[in-house]
């Protein structure tokens, strides 16, 4: 089954006396990159959240927001930082004076810093913890489901663009069968046309023609790349075919490259350059995958 590394999830918990709200985003990257916003009760349990989040995900650039409300008004009073409203007054002082203003300092001026006002610290315990643990959970199933669904529709474009290819390659090994043949009487015609009544090994000649159009033939090439498609279309079944996918790419791209320098038929180059082009379209979209 494939995942996409993109997503977006939401969960939320609450018991009696608090309210969680945890969001994720993900987005593509090589590996897994957590980035956390907690609250500061929960700073000493970040590790266990991060390990909580890599049993889930396996690749991707994360960003995980948490939220932790309580539900009592009694516990939402708010402290002020007295050291910090201290620093402040003074600024504020000093920036009057140097800007020789004689305005009075007004509430206002303070309210705009909102970090001067803090929450008492709280003590969470494990069935609160618990509890966070449970709204992670949740955002995280609903991110993985997106992430499924749009690993779907990734496949449905991978396999589209891979029959896409095997129908260019039907044709060019349709040209195959008649373009070497045509190309040994091509060359026949004009050495005879070049060499006129010149005397020449008559025998030699054939053999010569047969070398240089068994060094144009493809039949290899293709057999390769069909395989290799083959492999492509099984391994969209594993579970995480991302790297695998990406080599397949590789090796049917350097077979599409040898056909194309190989061939003598201008038909069977501008299908591998389509070729190409697709093989190009489908690393792309790999990237993209978890």
């Amino acid at each position: 089954m494939i995942y996409s590394m993109t997503g977006y999830g939401k969960g939320s918990a609450q018991n009696e006396n608090y309210t969680s709200e945890v969001e994720v985003k993900s987005v593509n990257s090589r590996f897994l990159e957590i980035s956390l916003k907690l609250p500061a009760s929960l700073m000493n349990r970040e590790y266990e959240i991060r390990e909580f989040i890599k049993s889930k995900i396996n690749r991707g650039k994360l960003s995980v927001i948490i939220l932790l409300k309580s539900n009592s008004s009694a516990n939402e009073s708010l402290l002020i930082n007295k050291e910090k409203l201290k620093t402040y007054l003074s600024l504020i002082k000093d920036l009057k004076k140097a800007a020789k203003l004689n305005e009075k300092i007004k509430l206002d001026h303070l309210l705009n810093h909102a970090d001067i006002f803090s929450t008492p610290d709280l003590e969470l315990s494990d069935s609160e913890f618990h509890l966070i643990k449970k709204a992670l959970d949740s955002a995280l199933s609903e991110l993985l489901k997106m992430k499924k669904n749009e690993g779907k529709e990734l496949t449905k474009d991978l396999v589209q663009r891979i029959k896409m290819i095997e129908s260019q390659l039907e044709k060019i090994e349709k040209d195959t069968e008649t373009a070497a043949s045509e190309y040994f009487e091509k060359l026949k015609e004009r050495i005879n046309n070049l060499v006129g009544d010149v005397n020449i090994d008559k025998d030699r000649l054939p053999q010569e023609l047969a070398i240089i159009a068994d060094k144009a033939d493809i039949t290899e090439e293709c057999v390769r790349l069909r395989s290799h498609i083959k492999f492509f279309l099984e391994s969209l079944n594993e579970s995480e075919p991302g790297r695998k996918l990406n080599f397949l790419c590789q090796e049917m791209n350097r077979e599409a490259n040898t056909i194309s320098s190989k061939s003598i038929s201008t038909f069977t180059i501008h299908n591998s350059v389509f070729i190409k082009e697709e093989i190009e379209k489908i690393r792309e979209q790999i990237q993209n995958l978890e």
